[in-house]
């Protein structure tokens, strides 16, 4: 599924406009990125929790020239799926 697709399916089971339901998925995108951005994070209980994680500098090898390279420290952005959305994955 994608974009265009989410907000269809979003707009039907809302009852909204697909104008509506973009602007409603933009808002939550753009609010999980600040809260991501700002090192906290989003739980919807039942669903999932986004947050973030450090990862810390580690050595890796290109794998084309085989050469060692430092891999510098950095942020990613996690999601652990809740009990509910589990559930329903099985």
């Amino acid at each position: 599924m994608n974009k265009s697709e989410l907000i269809n399916k979003m707009a039907e089971k809302a009852g909204i406009s697909k104008k509506e339901a973009g602007a409603a998925l933009d808002a939550f995108t753009e609010t999980v990125t600040e809260v991501l951005s700002a090192k906290d994070s989003l739980a919807l209980i039942g669903f999932g929790t986004f947050s973030t994680s450090a990862r810390a500098a580690r050595s890796g090898v290109n794998p084309s020239t085989g050469a060692k390279i430092q891999i510098p420290a950095t942020t990613v952005a996690k999601f652990k799926a809740g009990a509910k959305l589990k559930a329903a994955v099985k």
